[in-house]
């Protein structure tokens, strides 16, 4: 493979990397100081700019995957974008590096391929960030985010763009691209927030890194390991809004019931974006998470 568009440099030293695993190009990216955390984006399909934390890069050196699908990384020819594939994908990268009791954070659908992550790879992960996560995948998570856009639109009866991000859930079933489900995304941001009005300056600046891709190959994929969250032995922290319409309390509670020592931080009138609307209370969680372990 042609890999002269990228220095040969140290795994870990800071800006963007690329291996190839198994023939797929996989790009990550390396910014700040401290004990290595991988992160890995949600959606499935987010690009992951969105979940870049500068506040958390000063004490922790961040890996920021781009998983297979998305920005520079490639597709899979065959469309199995499984957990367990990206959790592969992840470890591997972890191996490149070379860190030892690294931790992984994971959003949403990341903190899904986190817990597989925990489970295929047991005793190498030094910590488990679970943040607005759940540990299934299919109708019936959807079922409950149906339920909670509801509730959020029931909070903001008088206002027109919270009854347009309900609307926006609705036509979500019927994205087809990457266009489409931009659009649709902008639309559902407030819902996103616990009070999207009052971190919309933040909001704003933030919004523009915003980017989303669906890979039309990607095979239709349901998971469920609710049964065996017990046998995860990784110290993990669960973080949650109150307000989550996506993997909202009920998921992060059953989390931390059924993962031994697991800790569960709720932010109260939080949304699904924590490290953006209560940035220093979600900072402060994970670094005092990490100190109990380091």
């Amino acid at each position: 493979m042609n890999q002269s568009n990228y220095e040969i440099k140290h795994p870990l030293s800071a800006g963007e990397h690329e291996i190839f695993i198994d023939g797929v190009r996989q790009v990550y990216h390396v910014a700040g100081n401290g004990p290595v955390c991988l992160v890995h984006s949600g959606g499935p399909g987010f690009h992951w700019k969105y979940l870049q934390m500068p506040e958390l890069e000063k004490t922790m050196t961040m890996v920021y995957l781009e998983p297979v699908g998305t920005g520079k990384s490639d597709m899979l020819p065959d469309g199995d974008y499984s957990m367990s594939r990206y959790a592969y994908f992840a470890h591997k990268v972890a191996e490149h590096i070379g860190a030892q009791k690294y931790y992984f954070l994971g959003h949403a659908h990341g903190g899904g391929v986190g817990i597989q992550y925990a489970l295929d790879y047991p005793n190498e992960l030094g910590g488990l960030i679970l943040q607005s996560s759940a540990p299934s995948m299919g109708p019936e998570l959807y079922m409950e985010q149906f339920k909670q856009i509801e509730n959020f639109a029931e909070r903001w009866p008088d206002n027109a763009e919270a009854q347009d991000a309900k609307q926006a859930m609705m036509d979500s079933k019927n994205v087809r691209d990457k266009e489409s489900a931009l659009a649709v995304l902008h639309r559902l941001l407030p819902a996103y927030f616990g009070n999207y009005w009052s971190v919309k300056e933040k909001v704003d600046k933030w919004k523009v890194v915003l980017d989303f891709f669906g890979d039309p190959n990607r095979q239709p994929y349901e998971w469920d390991v609710r049964d065996i969250l017990h046998t995860i032995t990784t110290p993990t922290l669960i973080l949650v809004g109150e307000y989550d319409v996506n993997c909202g309390p009920r998921w992060s509670k059953e989390l931390a019931e059924k993962i031994p020592g697991s800790h569960l931080v709720v932010f109260e009138r939080g949304g699904h974006m924590e490290h953006v609307e209560h940035t220093e209370q979600f900072t402060q969680a994970v670094n005092e998470f990490v100190a109990q372990i380091d």
